[in-house]
């Protein structure tokens, strides 16, 4: 069985149709959304409503851990807009979604940390299986889907208390496949050698690949990971990569 995996997609369409070619199995590990792009902060919904010059101060001010200050700058444009601030994002979200899912193959799908999964039903297509918290058969094998992020200083969307998100990780069971959205807090998986921080990873998900040794533990989230492979016990903890740079996807065959 051959297995195609993506994460990161930020709203990549170029090449997303194709990343399934030749799989028996797709997965994509979230974050379809792009928000701020901090490569090119012309682009994404930020940008769109506030202009590059102030989605550059923004990134700035993140860049360098001044989340306070960037949050209250960003008060402060909001305010100047006025009106429905979330109606507004879950418009400028959902054109997004529209295009990413239209070009999004048939697979199986979780949320990552940036995504708005009230939103998902109206732009997914039946032969989308979203799955979280919990585990399914595929081919003989079992599979076990873990959405999301966990509480953290970037305040992104769906991000989880620890009780939250370890109690979806409890519900798997044995796998053979462990897919997340974020690491395993392992600090090899996530460092970030260009932002220069260690994002948040989860210690249950850790535990839990100690415990159970699933084959392959597959994660996203880590743009510029440190380490994009590393074996814990016998299981290979992969970054699959980030698909908004690469266009491509991590494959595996089981």
């Amino acid at each position: 069985m051959l297995i195609r995996a993506i994460s990161d997609v930020h709203a990549r369409t170029e090449g997303l149709a194709q990343s399934a070619d030749g799989a028996d199995v797709f997965i994509c590990l979230g974050d379809l959304i792009l928000f701020l792009d901090y490569e090119d902060p012309a682009i994404g919904v930020f940008a769109d409503l506030f202009g590059e010059v102030n989605a550059r101060r923004y990134i700035d001010l993140r860049t360098r851990r001044k989340y306070d200050e960037a949050r209250s700058f960003s008060r402060d444009l909001w305010g100047a807009v006025g009106g429905d601030i979330w109606r507004t994002i879950n418009e400028r979200v959902g054109q997004q979604y529209a295009e990413t899912f239209a070009a999004m193959p048939a697979g199986f799908l979780t949320y990552g940390n940036v995504d708005l999964p009230v939103l998902w039903p109206t732009y997914a297509r039946a032969d989308h299986e979203i799955v979280d918290g919990e585990a399914v058969d595929v081919g003989g094998l079992r599979v076990g889907f873990v959405g999301g992020g966990l509480r953290s200083a970037m305040r992104t969307p769906f991000e989880l208390d620890p009780e939250e998100f370890d109690a979806k990780v409890a519900k798997l069971g044995p796998v053979d496949v462990l897919c997340s959205h974020i690491p395993p807090d392992f600090p090899d998986c996530t460092y970030d050698v260009v932002a220069r921080r260690f994002e948040r990873g989860s210690q249950a998900l850790l535990r839990y690949i100690r415990d159970v040794q699933p084959r392959y533990a597959l994660h996203g989230h880590v743009h510029q990971p440190l380490v994009p492979r590393v074996t814990i016990g016998r299981t290979q903890v992969v970054n699959v990569g980030h698909f908004r740079s690469s266009g491509k996807a991590f494959e595996v065959r089981l």
